[in-house]
């Protein structure tokens, strides 16, 4: 008999979001800039700071807390723009764990001196 490890665990409790959870969830981040992907059950936004060293700063406590959540998200930077889109391989779309994830880049944004978010 295998051992069964939290992580084994939490990727068998994952769900994709409600229509509940959607409504409620999503709002304060679609708010907030975030925007759902054409085509695809995700949730996209760039970024843009002063310069590189900003960006990369913020892409780095972002890579930490993602390692943490075992929830990589896929991104995109060119100087100082990061552009991020989230979703859940796991349940082929969107989970609370995008919204966990996106959150803490919200905090780690403000952190960062994002200048602001342009518009995808």
């Amino acid at each position: 008999m295998s051992p069964v490890s939290l992580s084994n665990v939490y990727h068998t409790l994952l769900q994709a979001l409600s229509q509940e959870d959607r409504d409620h969830k999503l709002k304060p981040l679609l708010s907030a800039g975030w925007s759902l992907v054409d085509n695809r059950d995700a949730i996209i936004k760039e970024f843009l700071f002063k310069n590189f060293n900003e960006a990369f700063g913020f892409m780095t406590r972002v890579a930490m807390q993602a390692e943490k959540m075992d929830h990589h998200p896929e991104w995109f930077n060119v100087y100082n723009r990061v552009k991020i889109t989230l979703s859940t391989h796991d349940v082929q779309g969107l989970s609370s764990r995008d919204i966990q994830m996106a959150s803490f880049i919200e905090s780690c944004a403000l952190v960062a001196s994002c200048i602001k978010t342009p518009f995808i």
